[in-house]
């Protein structure tokens, strides 16, 4: 997940006036439309709203609409990958690996054939390593492990991760794979596509567009990790 408290992060495909995330991502030319939150799309109407100390927070994502948009996105992912070519789904750490682990599962389920998966951690390709500030809310990232059990060389390779923000963690992504060999394609999955980029970068395969602002912070909760599924948008 991108560090939402840096203002030097990640992004792919934003309008340049509004900073918005911009919906036509390959993920929709797929035949799925990604959920949104833009008035009338996306079926936001149930999306709880609590206020807790001056701090509103606003549930994007749980429960069934949580599988199905993952559902969707392994769809998405067989539709576009040619059924002969070896595919591999790569989790950044920490919550990319976990959602990577289960659209593999998904696309196993599907098809009857199972995925290569493999895990990255961009902590040593981040553009800011040496000049990030510590803070009480945005400590440094904390290094885990990169496992990628497969020659990279001549596969398509999904890159997961749980939130898409400036794009920068995406590009440091893609600069450790690299040292590992030459995919033939690289694709990008996200589960929420918040805007906000400050790199030429576009998710191919996205599950719900937020638009947000920088003041407002995505948390993506995953069972795996914290004993429940949930995407919350914190305002305040």
């Amino acid at each position: 997940m991108e560090d939402q408290g840096d203002r030097h992060q990640e992004t792919i495909g934003v309008d340049p006036v509004t900073n918005e995330a911009e919906p036509d991502s390959a993920a929709e030319k797929a035949g799925g439309e990604p959920e949104s939150d833009l008035p009338g799309e996306g079926g936001g109407s149930d999306e709880a709203l609590s206020l807790v100390e001056g701090v509103t927070t606003k549930v994007l994502l749980e429960g069934d609409r949580f599988k199905r948009t993952l559902t969707r996105m392994a769809h998405e992912i067989i539709e576009q990958v040619p059924s002969g070519e070896e595919l591999a789904l790569v989790g950044i750490q920490r919550r990319g690996v976990e959602l990577g682990a289960r659209l593999v599962d998904l696309i196993e389920e599907f098809t009857g054939r199972r995925p290569l998966t493999g895990s990255i951690d961009i902590t040593f390709y981040r553009d800011d390593v040496d000049t990030r500030v510590p803070s009480p809310a945005y400590d440094q990232p904390m290094v885990h492990s990169t496992s990628l059990p497969f020659d990279v060389g001549g596969k398509i390779i999904v890159i997961v991760d749980d939130v898409l923000y400036t794009g920068r963690t995406i590009r440091a992504a893609i600069d450790a794979l690299f040292d590992y060999g030459r995919p033939s394609a690289v694709r990008l999955a996200v589960l929420i596509d918040r805007g906000h980029r400050e790199l030429p970068i576009r998710p191919d395969f996205v599950g719900k567009n937020v638009p947000t602002s920088r003041s407002e912070r995505v948390t993506v909760l995953l069972q795996e990790v914290d004993g429940k599924d949930e995407v919350i948008l914190e305002k305040g």
